[in-house]
């Protein structure tokens, strides 16, 4: 039987992992990056977003 992930509350019914928005937060937060930036570089990384869902999170 497997167990139910264990999930904060702030991440409920979020499509991203908790680090992916939690990374995004920090970048835009301490380097002052615009939501096209921050989609930019999680492009580089993989990740597929756009600056609206940022500006959502």
């Amino acid at each position: 039987m497997t167990k139910a992930i264990v999930r904060d509350p702030i991440y409920r019914r979020r499509r991203f992992q908790s680090e992916t928005i939690e990374l995004c937060v920090r970048w835009y937060l301490t380097y002052r990056l615009s939501y096209r930036d921050l989609v930019e570089m999680m492009a580089e990384r993989g990740v597929t977003v756009s600056h609206s869902t940022i500006l959502k999170l």
